[in-house]
Formats: C-alpha cells, sequence, structure tokens
C-alpha cells in the first residue's frame, strides 16, 4: 500500500472501507503462564481484557514489542491472523462475522489481505467471541 496501514484508522482511509472491516491482530500474554494469546478483532472495536481473562482462564496483559516479534515473527502494526512462528490461541471478535468481506494486515503496516470472515475463523481456527 502506498500509505501506512499501522492503526485500524489507516488501513480503513487507504482502502476505503469501514474501520470495523479491519481486523486488528492483536497479542496478549497470559499474565500466569506467558503464552500467547491472539485476538483478531474488528477495527471498531476495543479489547475487554476481563472479558478475554474470563474466556481464556486467566489476566491478560499487554506484551512488549519484543515479545510479540519473539512469538510471531512480525513487529506490532502488521502482524497477521496467521503466518506466526508458533501456533497462538486465538480468539475472533464475533463483530467481523457481520460483514461480507475484511481485510488483514498481511506482515507489514504496508501491506493488507481482503477475506473474508468464514475464511479468518477457518484459517486461524479461532474461537467466535464477544471481546467487547
Amino acid at each position: 500500500m502506498p500509505h501506512s496501514a499501522r492503526t485500524a484508522v489507516e488501513a480503513a482511509a487507504s482502502i476505503g472501507c469501514s474501520v470495523g472491516q479491519i481486523v486488528k491482530s492483536l497479542v496478549f500474554k497470559g499474565r500466569r503462564t506467558g503464552r500467547p494469546i491472539l485476538i483478531v478483532a474488528s477495527g471498531a472495536n476495543r479489547v475487554n481484557e476481563r472479558r478475554i481473562a474470563e474466556i481464556i482462564g486467566e489476566p491478560v496483559e499487554k506484551p512488549d514489542a519484543d515479545y510479540v516479534r519473539e512469538r510471531t515473527g512480525f513487529t506490532i502494526g502488521g502482524v497477521p491472523p496467521v503466518g506466526h512462528l508458533e501456533k497462538l490461541e486465538s480468539l475472533v471478535d464475533e463483530d467481523l462475522l457481520g460483514y461480507q468481506e475484511i481485510w488483514a494486515a498481511a506482515g507489514t503496516p504496508h501491506a493488507v489481505f481482503r477475506l473474508t470472515p468464514a475464511d479468518l475463523v477457518r484459517m486461524t481456527q479461532g474461537q467466535v467471541v464477544c471481546i467487547r
């Protein structure tokens, strides 16, 4: 893309779609276990960390950039929903299922790819949940 897609707002403006159609691939860290959790969220939504803790059975925290790169192979702002260095437990925002097509980061803040919500769920093997 000619312009940055580091944020959902930037990506939506570059593509010409709604912010809700942008897939944010956010990595959280289990506070007790240190395990990575991938939250695949609509760009229009904020992640409710308490809700995520209820779903996975432990509190979560936002890790630093080094942790994200070590676990996924990608830098923050370009993390795709798939293709990570290790298999991540994935939670998919149910609000993404309301769109016919969505857009996700493709490994860099300057690249995205189009897919359907069904493709996203299948590719991530994610559990569809309310993340708000």
